[in-house]
């Protein structure tokens, strides 16, 4: 057999089934190159629910004509129609005055870890909130900001040890944040407080988990002291770092973001000329996510999770939309989102094909969610895909999830491959280059299983081609599809 098996959470090939000759070809890579054994196992016991999970960031600022708690709280509906199973909500604690940034601040410059803003709400609506979503079956996570504080937070007043000083004295702001204060975690007193804070929201309010922003500005070792105790209050939390460091997913975190994947994509769709945000993210072919793949599975614990995405809230409001940065590649990317390894995001108006940037520091207007379109239709099919096909369930490969089978094509803008596990299987090609492709596999094709085009429900012949952004999902007829 010739074609390539990327094994575990991103890649590794079968070196025990293929001749190391074939690996090499069907890869393109030298085969002193062929990826390494995976690395050690996670200690991260996952929610069982998580496994099939979509994620979706909620901007309360910026989703609803109030800001407030309560009117997030009435899209939950549309949001159980979309079909996304936890509820990111971006920081909700009081911001700092001092130094704030802009008419309303950063939601990242925290005043009271124990208090909510007022712009939100009361404790009593963000409780009827979570008490609804869990209602509704999804779980909610709050973004949790460890690494600082805002300029006016009542620590600095009455524990001024649990900050980090410089030369002259003064609070130590990190990098260009001038609007917060980093916290210093030699100190044993700011780790009990800082987890007293964390399990306050656990037992106060129920929810399910953190979002942990600069996660890796934090010592990795106060990541695994905080999960037990956290895990006592509640057993089934989800923990997502804000951060692409192996160390923390050892024992601290569910998720890692996947800002390799992403700034990858941007690479890849300024090289087919689609790239038009700020900056330069340099050149890569479709063919290069195997070489990720390949590093981030030698590199990350077995049975960790990635977020995989096409926008955020950073990308949003600091470099542009995802039509920005993919152009005519953006839907090619979404489905990459889901179908690799890894749980995907959705960031608030991603659903309905917003196209500007959100602005940061003030109000800005909310995004046009009724009548529901054909973004809403995508991607709720793309969240149906992920639900129904265990295959693409997040996880150590062949045991929760299927492993990354590729078909190499002559084309480096050809990326396709199948994911396959306990009869659920998923077909994926896509084309992210700047010119139609003839697909030439250069080893084994796609087997003809008698598959259905996921999107339409048909029946067909694979393509011999592909335009620039073109894609194709096929599925197991035994198995849910999403009609057109």
């Amino acid at each position: 057999m010739k074609k390539l098996i990327v094994k575990g959470l991103m890649a590794a090939t079968a070196i025990g089934a293929l001749p190391g000759s074939a690996v090499a070809r069907a890869l393109a890579l030298p085969i002193e190159n062929i990826p390494a054994p995976k690395a050690a196992h996670t200690k991260v016991a996952h929610p069982q629910w998580s496994r099939d999970a979509v994620i979706y960031e909620v901007n309360w600022r910026q989703m609803t004509p109030e800001g407030t708690i309560s009117a997030v709280e009435r899209e939950i509906p549309r949001l159980r129609d979309l079909g996304v199973d936890i509820l990111w909500i971006m920081p909700v604690h009081p911001i700092s005055a001092e130094g704030r940034k802009g008419e309303l601040g950063s939601y990242y410059a925290a005043a009271d870890y124990k208090a909510l803003n007022p712009e939100l709400g009361t404790m009593n609506d963000f409780r009827h909130f979570v008490k609804t979503a869990h209602e509704n079956g999804m779980k909610v996570i709050i973004d949790w900001v460890p690494n600082h504080t805002g300029n006016d937070h009542w620590w600095l007043t009455y524990h001024p040890d649990f900050y980090r000083y410089d030369a002259s004295g003064e609070p130590v702001h990190p990098q260009d944040w001038t609007d917060v204060s980093q916290l210093d975690y030699s100190n044993p007193g700011l780790r009990e407080y800082m987890t007293d804070a964390m399990a306050f929201w656990l037992r106060e309010t129920d929810i399910d988990g953190f979002r942990c922003d600069a996660a890796s500005m934090v010592p990795a070792d106060f990541w695994n002291e905080v999960r037990p105790k956290l895990e006592s209050v509640k057993p089934e939390i989800f923990m997502l770092a804000e951060a692409s460091d192996p160390a923390l997913q050892a024992e601290g975190f569910d998720m890692a973001y996947n800002w390799p994947l992403a700034n990858l994509f941007k690479a890849i769709a300024n090289n087919a000329g689609q790239y038009a945000a700020g900056g330069d993210p340099g050149k890569s072919h479709a063919t290069d996510i195997d070489k990720l793949l390949a590093s981030q599975h030698k590199e990350y614990p077995a049975d960790t999770y990635m977020m995989n995405m096409i926008t955020n809230h950073d990308y949003n409001s600091w470099e542009g939309t995802e039509f920005d940065r993919f152009g005519n590649l953006t839907e090619a990317m979404a489905v990459l989102s889901y179908t690799l390894p890894g749980m995907p995001l959705i960031y608030t108006g991603q659903e309905t094909g917003m196209n500007r940037a959100f602005e940061f520091f003030r109000k800005d207007e909310a995004p046009v969610f009724e009548p529901r379109n054909s973004y809403f239709d995508f991607y709720s099919r793309l969240n149906a895909l992920k639900h129904s096909q265990k295959a693409l369930r997040a996880g150590e490969a062949g045991i929760y999830g299927g492993h990354v089978v590729r078909y190499p094509a002559k084309s480096d803008d050809l990326y396709i491959f199948s994911r396959q596990l306990d009869g659920s299987e998923v077909l994926v090609m896509v084309n992210l280059g700047s010119k139609t492709r003839k697909i030439r596999y250069t080893g084994e094709k796609p087997a003809a299983n008698n598959m259905i085009n996921y999107f339409t429900g048909k029946h067909e012949e694979y393509p011999k081609s592909l335009k620039p952004g073109e894609y194709r999902v096929y599925v197991m007829p035994r198995y849910p599809v999403n009609k057109l």
